[in-house]
């Protein structure tokens, strides 16, 4: 049966098939998840990233996994909160679905997702965790190949919100 994990940890030590990165438009590492994913991997990364020409907010593009126990990595830039009148809703259901798109093009049964844009992008933790959990489980229902998804949450109040977020769909 398909299904969603919730975890407190550091996303690039997850051994999965893919993980997120929840990058920057420039596909070239920043800060938070992306530069931890980025100093993990290895310098072959920001070498095969330098390829991609970068990418949109929404959308989704996958390189190796190198040094990480992942064997791939789907990169999306999620959006910057600007108050919630900007698509920012749209563009993370977007984030999310184009990387799940990728994994299922790349045969990977176990993906693991960071909380995408509620860290220095400010996407309210409150609104993106229900949303996420939605479109993933929504995903899940008709996946051919992924089977399960961890969210792995990098701290306390993050793993509240998944949790709760996640109580709260399975109850409706």
């Amino acid at each position: 049966m398909n299904k969603i994990t919730l975890t407190l940890g550091d996303i690039t030590q997850v051994n999965v098939d893919a993980i997120v990165n929840a990058a920057n438009t420039s596909l070239l590492g920043g800060g938070g998840v992306d530069g931890a994913i980025h100093r993990a991997a290895g310098p072959q990364l920001l070498a095969e990233c330098r390829t991609l020409n970068g990418c949109r907010t929404g959308e989704a593009k996958i390189t190796k996994g190198y040094r990480l126990p992942a064997k791939y990595v789907i990169h999306t830039p999620g959006p910057i909160w600007q108050g919630g009148n900007h698509h920012e809703r749209e563009l993370l259901r977007n984030s999310y679905m184009n990387s799940l798109k990728l994994a299922e093009t790349y045969r990977c049964q176990i993906v693991a997702f960071p909380s995408i844009s509620t860290g220095v992008y400010h996407f309210p933790l409150d609104q993106a965790a229900p949303l996420a959990i939605r479109v993933i489980q929504d995903f899940l229902r008709s996946a051919k190949v992924v089977e399960q998804v961890q969210m792995v949450c990098f701290d306390d109040g993050t793993k509240r919100a998944y949790d709760h977020a996640l109580s709260e769909l399975n109850e409706s």
